[in-house]
């Protein structure tokens, strides 16, 4: 997964890499993979605590999400690069637009790399009998391919990455392409609304499910509050 382009990143060995991501599942197959590749590694889930790792200096790479809890990627990267911070910083992050990337790179960020990444052996996303191909950027629900528009798409690549947990508005906000409204609109809900129609419909179960005061959650038989 991510250690084969890291070898294409980095033309390095016997590196130590810190892996600073706060999803939980994601963060694990970074670490196993790096580490099954024969890389040192070293993680934390907050800002907080990858700011602390960092400082240390001991770390070849850091692999760094934008998003995190306590400080955010940027403010980390901002500081290590104040601070004469020596290591490389891979950024990570579902924000794949032109000015999300110049904005990490201006701050100190040596390579980008835009999330869900898989190889040929990892780029199903399953959930139940929907499947969403990240590598061609489709999703079929028992076998059927599913049409959907553009956003649409990254907003259920999005759920599917962080199936089986809720996800904010906010987080969907910030992670998925721009919208053309205020976070304060509906349109997120609108989008949701389409995306329900598209792959429940016909007598299928529920896939997305909302928790009120939480955001919506893409899984199988879910209880919902």
């Amino acid at each position: 997964m991510l250690a084969l382009l890291f070898n294409d990143f980095y033309d390095l060995w016997n590196m130590r890499v810190l892996v600073v991501e706060d999803f939980r599942p994601l963060r694990e197959s970074l670490v196993q993979g790096l580490r099954e590749a024969g890389y040192a590694v070293d993680e934390a889930a907050d800002g907080e605590t990858g700011l602390w790792h960092a400082r240390s200096g001991e770390h070849d790479v850091i692999v760094l999400d934008l998003m995190l809890p306590k400080i955010d990627g940027l403010t980390i990267l901002k500081t290590l690069r104040r601070e004469k911070c020596p290591s490389h910083v891979l950024v990570l992050t579902a924000k794949d637009t032109t000015e999300d990337r110049v904005r990490g790179l201006d701050v100190g960020a040596d390579d980008y790399l835009v999330k869900p990444f898989a190889d040929a052996n990892d780029r199903i996303l399953g959930v139940g009998d929907l499947e969403v191909d990240t590598t061609r950027r489709v999703a079929r629900r028992g076998g059927r391919p599913l049409d959907l528009s553009g956003r649409e798409y990254a907003l259920l690549e999005y759920l599917a990455l962080n199936a089986h947990r809720p996800v904010s508005r906010t987080e969907i906000w910030q992670h998925v392409a721009d919208f053309n409204a205020s976070l304060e609109s509906n349109v997120i809900d609108v989008y949701i609304g389409l995306l329900r129609k598209k792959i429940e419909r016909e007598g299928s179960s529920r896939l997305i499910h909302t928790r009120r005061g939480q955001g919506y959650l893409l899984g199988q038989n879910t209880e919902v509050e």
